[in-house]
């Protein structure tokens, strides 16, 4: 069999053996801590809801994690509309982190949960990749600086990297400033 119909099979095997097994992780996902013992630190992914905002298994139960310093633009804001680079940020986001298990980290200038009761934390993959860091480095979202953080000067060294070298967002659409003393990004087309 050539090549590239064993690659086409093995794919198609895989996705379809997920797609099965969806039920039985969204049933029995809560005992998924218990499997992650022999990593400790480490929690699985049980949603993204989008380019900024996911939930992992904490504890028994799912906690919903808000990335401290990004802001993306918005996809589910029911008082806003889904704005520009908004589902790429998302698909990012879910792409980077993909089946990995993410370690949580606190600031030690921000507070522990915000005004929607998230909680607030850089998210790193299991190799020490900084997931915040990289939505912005790659265009996707913005340093939010409307609330102190420790890497704040970082982030926003980032931004103006990925601004300047017109990557994801920068490009393609077309940010203004916010009263926050951030971005906003424009409506998707």
């Amino acid at each position: 069999m050539p090549r590239h119909i064993k690659k086409k099979t093995i794919t198609l095997i895989v996705s379809l053996v997920l797609v099965l097994l969806a039920p039985l992780i969204s049933k029995y996902g809560p005992a998924i801590p218990a499997l992650q013992a022999n990593q400790p630190g480490l929690y699985a992914v049980a949603q993204f809801y989008d380019g900024d905002t996911i939930s992992v298994y904490m504890n028994g139960t799912q906690e919903k994690v808000r990335f401290i310093g990004v802001d993306t633009p918005e996809t589910h804001d029911p008082r806003k509309a889904v704005q520009c680079y908004g589902k790429a940020a998302s698909n990012f986001t879910q792409n980077i982190i993909g089946v990995q298990s993410v370690r949580l980290e606190a600031d030690p200038l921000n507070t522990n949960r915000d005004r929607y009761n998230r909680l607030l934390r850089y998210v790193y993959l299991p190799n020490g990749t900084l997931v915040n860091a990289e939505i912005i480095k790659q265009g996707y979202g913005f340093a939010y600086t409307g609330f102190p953080f420790s890497k704040a000067d970082e982030f926003v060294r980032y931004q103006t990297e990925a601004r300047e070298a017109e990557r994801g967002l920068w490009k393609d659409c077309n940010p203004t400033k916010n009263q926050y003393g951030g971005y906003t990004s424009n409506n998707a087309p």
